[in-house]
């Protein structure tokens, strides 16, 4: 563990570097808001709340646009990626290094050295991103503070390669039951198998074709895939009961409704005893024709790419607030044992931040 103390008149390889040797697993993001909310409160041209363990700041300079730049400070479990290490090649390596606390450094170097933005801005660093969406800190100051996050636009800083990633794929997670009769495995017959009668689960989604649609210019990647099973007693027993985790990624042309119709349709006539929504969060729309994202893209330049995975991006657009993915990272990496970060990418963020909130 490095000094508790966080500097920024660091630059932003090396804030990542400090943020990262910070560990902040989904629950345990304490320290982390603690430092940030103490630095932050250091500028005297942004006013500072706390909610939680969710830090926003913001600027009130009477400018006709409001920008909310927003990220998330936890991270997936360490997986013996810690501390942090920079190569001899500009690669920062380490946990959270692209999911997303290079991100979050990048808006830490904004909120320090951009104090006269040519827009009001909303800094926020929120908790509980990477578990389930009930705990979601983001969610947590829209109900209890949405005058915190009004806008007109936002940049959420997830890992996009340095490149827009527009909207997001909604995520449902169910739990498929299926139901047997309990016996010794020497007289199997006496019993009925509830992992086999999981068998037609399996075949429908072996079988299952993803759509791959085209949403305002971009191709979308679906997703149906048993992502974990549970059954089983003991090594002598028939099992009764048996359960299929199932994860469904939509493209953001499905509502919520029409996803849960559609994950019910796929396995109807399987023989699921119990149908069980785990956790649902929505898709976001791209919005690219939207005249702030077009805005945005002509000064940050590059070429839009769809957003694989579910971002808070869905969050904003549901607050009516239109929104893109633009971070550092590299998303093929997040989560991963070598999640790592080209601190080029870093630089360029910053950089073309900085000048869309300047010129």
């Amino acid at each position: 563990m490095t000094d508790s103390t966080l500097d920024l008149t660091l630059d932003g390889p090396a804030l990542t570097a400090w943020l990262v040797d910070h560990p902040s697993v989904s629950g345990d993001e304490k320290g982390l808001a603690d430092a940030i909310e103490t630095a932050l409160r250091d500028l005297p041209h942004l006013t500072v709340e706390r909610f939680g363990n969710n830090v926003v700041a913001r600027t009130f300079r009477g400018k006709g646009e409001r920008v909310v730049l927003a990220g998330h400070i936890d991270t997936v479990p360490i997986a013996g990626n810690l501390p942090s290490r920079l190569d001899e090649n500009g690669v920062l390596w380490g946990c959270g290094t692209s999911d997303m606390k290079s991100g979050v450094a990048v808006q830490l170097r904004i909120a320090a050295t951009v104090p006269e933005p040519n827009r009001d801005l909303t800094f926020v660093f929120y908790d509980n991103e990477e578990v389930a969406a009930h705990l979601n800190g983001l969610g947590h100051i829209a109900d209890a503070h949405p005058d915190w996050l009004e806008g007109d636009f936002a940049v959420l800083l997830e890992s996009s390669n340095a490149e827009v990633e527009g909207g997001c794929q909604g995520t449902l997670r169910v739990f498929l039951h299926t139901e047997g009769e309990r016996s010794h495995s020497a007289r199997s017959w006496m019993g009925s198998n509830a992992i086999h009668a999981a068998a037609p689960i399996l075949a429908r989604l072996a079988a299952y074709e993803p759509r791959r649609p085209v949403i305002d210019g971009l191709e979308f990647r679906e997703g149906l895939n048993a992502v974990r099973i549970e059954g089983g007693v003991a090594n002598n027993v028939i099992p009764d009961a048996c359960t299929v985790v199932v994860n469904y990624r939509y493209a953001p042309d499905l509502s919520e409704e029409q996803a849960l119709a559609h994950v019910h349709e796929v396995f109807d006539g399987c023989g699921v005893a119990e149908f069980v929504v785990d956790d649902h969060s929505g898709a976001a729309m791209p919005g690219l024709s939207h005249p702030a994202a077009k805005e945005f893209m002509e000064a940050v330049g590059g070429t839009a790419h769809p957003k694989f995975g579910w971002t808070d991006v869905a969050r904003f657009g549901a607050l009516g607030i239109p929104a893109v993915n633009y971070g550092p990272g590299d998303p093929l990496y997040a989560h991963k044992r070598d999640e790592h970060v080209r601190t080029d990418r870093i630089v360029r963020c910053e950089e073309r931040l900085r000048s869309w909130l300047t010129s």
